[in-house]
């Protein structure tokens, strides 16, 4: 007998949370004993992507079309009827938000087991984790995320982790020289490119590279930072981030050095165009990003923040402490004047990606999780 699972999501775009979700159905699309549908935005690329693979889609909009947060008593009536409609045996919430608004449906509607994602390290209050404790079964990304949660009073007892896993043939090495000229003809073929991929938000710490970069442009000129990723909140202090950052290459006259993509398909691509991954997120569960660099054999430096010390060591990546431009500047200058680290450390990587966190893997551990609850 099959079980249905209604995944719900929040946003219409495609970041780390939905793509490693979408990985999952992918890879689970034809297992048998599970149907899969999508209770999300109508349209933005994640619909398109749903499509794309085919998985079932109900909308389910969070926003109203003057992009406001509907009333939460709407929400919910709106999240019955979906549900409903899907026919589901679980609802499964693909963040933390929507692992709330589920558990705010609490017993009144018990036709499903309610089960969340916990993808996300922020302080919460009471109420909040007592809607969280309402679902059946939780999982957390990472052991450092589950005891966040379990620290501000979740119970032990109905969450676990699984980690994000990585389709470690669409993340693998390939030709840096001919994917460099393809896409990035900009960047000269004996230049040195650093990528940054993710969300441009506050906890990703991008004017923090931006800075270090401009700096060491003061000693070396073949320096390029490729910035992939859009900024999705509209708060003036949002934009005034966004903005700081193409504002230091300015100020320092390199503006030739920064390059900023927005929204990307080809990120498996680009990984290959690059010499390093700087990822210098103030906070980061479980980051995605992390995993694709790796597979790909893209040598890493990252701050230590959450679940990065769980999946990379120090002989993976080099990592470094948030916040700390001091230490962020060395570990660039050891990463970019010694090859046979970076070849050293994407090696010993790509090998903990294979054993540890491939997709199939993953995949098969939440299928297990679904099945049981």
């Amino acid at each position: 007998m099959n079980r249905r699972i209604a995944v719900l999501f929040e946003f219409p775009t495609l970041n780390g949370g939905e793509r490693s979700m979408l990985a999952v159905l992918k890879q689970l699309s034809n297992r048998a004993g599970l149907e899969f549908t999508a209770l999300a935005p109508e349209t933005g690329l994640l619909a398109d992507e749903l499509e794309r693979q085919t998985i079932r889609h109900l909308p389910f909009c969070v926003r109203d079309e003057s992009n406001h947060k509907r009333p939460v008593g709407e929400l919910l009536a709106s999240l019955r009827q979906v549900a409903d409609d899907a026919a589901a045996d679980v609802v499964h919430a693909n963040s933390l938000s929507m692992s709330r608004l589920l558990g705010q449906l609490g017993a009144d509607h018990p036709g499903f087991i309610r089960t969340g994602h916990l993808r996300d390290i922020i302080r919460l209050n009471r109420t909040v984790i007592g809607d969280l404790i309402n679902n059946q079964q939780l999982i957390a990304v990472s052991a450092a995320t589950r005891q966040f949660h379990i620290d501000q009073g979740l119970s032990e007892a109905n969450c676990q982790v699984i980690y994000n896993g990585v389709d470690t043939d669409e993340f693998r090495l390939r030709d840096r020289l001919e994917i460099r000229a393809k896409l990035l003809p900009k960047i000269a073929s004996d230049a040195t490119m650093i990528l940054n991929v993710g969300q441009i938000c506050l906890r990703k710490g991008q004017p923090a590279l931006a800075d270090c970069v401009c700096e060491l442009l003061n000693e070396r000129d073949d320096l390029h930072l490729v910035i992939v990723g859009t900024r999705h909140s509209a708060k003036f202090e949002s934009a005034e981030f966004e903005r700081s950052i193409r504002a230091k290459f300015q100020v320092a006259s390199r503006e030739q050095n920064l390059h900023v993509l927005g929204h990307r398909n080809d990120v498996a691509s680009l990984m290959n165009a690059a010499d390093l991954l700087a990822h210098v997120a103030h906070q980061e569960p479980f980051g995605r990003v992390l995993l694709e660099a790796a597979a790909s054999r893209l040598p890493i430096l990252a701050t230590n923040v959450g679940g990065t010390s769980e999946m990379l060591g120090p002989n993976e990546a080099h990592l470094i402490p948030p916040d700390c431009p001091a230490s962020l500047a060395d570990g660039l200058r050891l990463m970019l004047s010694d090859e046979d680290l970076r070849t050293s450390l994407a090696t010993a990587a790509r090998k903990t990606i294979e054993s540890k966190f491939k997709i199939a893997s993953a995949s098969e551990r939440l299928a297990d999780f679904w099945h049981s609850c």
